[in-house]
């Protein structure tokens, strides 16, 4: 790397803590829920290295930036921290505000380890900074798509909201499923209304709707109006970007929010740290952690452990990447280099398609497992 000395410098002398920058949407239009649980696991874990001693005696602290899934505020944040002295920066969870912020800690040589953002393109070029945990969305979304396959849907409508992320998506799901005789048909939110999208759903024929849209609006609406209509009866409704997921949905939907598959990344059973982890979240957060707190707390212990061996040097930061193996709560954690990815990707954290059992709606059911 071709960068000048890292004005975080090597190891404290001081007495300083050192930092770690965390980008979280914590106001909408970012998906808020999300970005609390998110921010719950980084805190925690940040606590956990704290209490085991900290980097080499010094305390951690994280300095926390609302991105509101904003990349302009996002890149600004990354300018921002950058300025503060951080050592490296962690989380997001909207994609196209981890792209913003992954494209400033490039051109800043400020190390960044995304926590959950999926889009494949994080960054447009290669670049030594940057590294995730999240599986990128061709992975998840073409086991989910496997797992439509094996339920026996051919005929698949989306209901999609203009964006990167969504557009990403629908292309994963119609070029998996197009060669194993799979359709897709595409219905733009723009331009309907929950009522009138049943009315296009009954003339398609389709048997499964992907809810490519965001929570609660229009999700919510359209979950409402296509479970009330009779004539769409043996449709299964998906989420495979998660939706269903966190406690507001099935607050929302109750019974109407069941049995609606989703993607998340957890393994079938958490062994003795997750397990661990999982109740200290549930402790902090007052319900059920979902994934995403688990992708922040392995965020922090990741960093942790590269600061430990490397102190809190950026450019030493960024060359530990290949070379780092921490634990996580879902895992044994490595990164490598993946074709059609410019950034370090941890390949692969477990992947579940899962779903809210209709007898429970508090109860998770595990579909399907890649």
């Amino acid at each position: 790397m071709q960068r000048p000395p890292s004005p975080a410098g090597a190891a404290r002398t001081d007495g300083s803590p050192v930092r770690i920058g965390a980008l979280v949407p914590l106001t909408r239009p970012g998906w808020v829920e999300a970005g609390r649980h998110l921010l719950a696991g980084l805190e925690l874990a940040v606590r956990d290295v704290n209490d085991a001693g900290g980097i080499a005696g010094t305390p951690l602290e994280l300095v926390v930036r609302d991105t509101a899934a904003d990349p302009r505020r996002a890149a600004a944040a990354v300018d921002e921290l950058a300025r503060l002295g951080v050592a490296a920066l962690a989380g997001e969870y909207h994609s196209v505000a981890a792209r913003a912020a992954a494209a400033r800690a490039d051109a800043l040589g400020l190390p960044f380890l995304c926590s959950s953002a999926v889009l494949d393109a994080l960054t447009d070029r290669p670049t030594e900074w940057v590294a995730r945990l999240a599986p990128a969305q061709s992975h998840g979304w073409r086991i989910y798509a496997d797992f439509l396959l094996g339920a026996g849907h051919r005929r698949i409508a989306v209901a999609a909201e203009p964006s990167v992320y969504w557009a990403s998506g629908a292309r994963v799901l119609r070029d998996h499923l197009a060669p194993r005789g799979g359709t897709t048909v595409e219905l733009d939110m723009r331009a309907l209304t929950p009522t009138a999208l049943c009315d296009e759903l009954a003339g398609h024929g389709a048997t499964a709707l992907l809810l490519l849209v965001g929570t609660p609006e229009p999700a919510v609406p359209i979950v409402r109006a296509v479970r009330r209509d009779q004539r769409l009866a043996g449709v299964v409704i998906g989420a495979p970007a998660g939706q269903p997921e966190f406690p507001a949905w099935a607050a929302s939907l109750g019974h109407d929010g069941a049995a609606i598959p989703f993607l998340r990344y957890l393994p079938e059973r958490l062994g003795p740290l997750g397990a661990r982890v999982g109740t200290a979240l549930r402790e902090r957060l007052a319900e059920a952690p979902s994934f995403v707190a688990f992708e922040g707390y392995d965020t922090v212990a990741v960093l942790a452990e590269v600061l430990r061996a490397h102190g809190a040097d950026r450019e030493r930061t960024a060359e530990a990447w290949p070379r780092v193996e921490a634990e996580g709560t879902r895992g044994r954690i490595r990164f490598s280099r993946t074709p059609g990815i410019g950034v370090w990707q941890w390949a692969w954290a477990p992947v579940q398609v899962a779903d809210r059992d209709p007898a429970d709606p508090g109860r998770f059911r595990i579909r399907h497992t890649g």
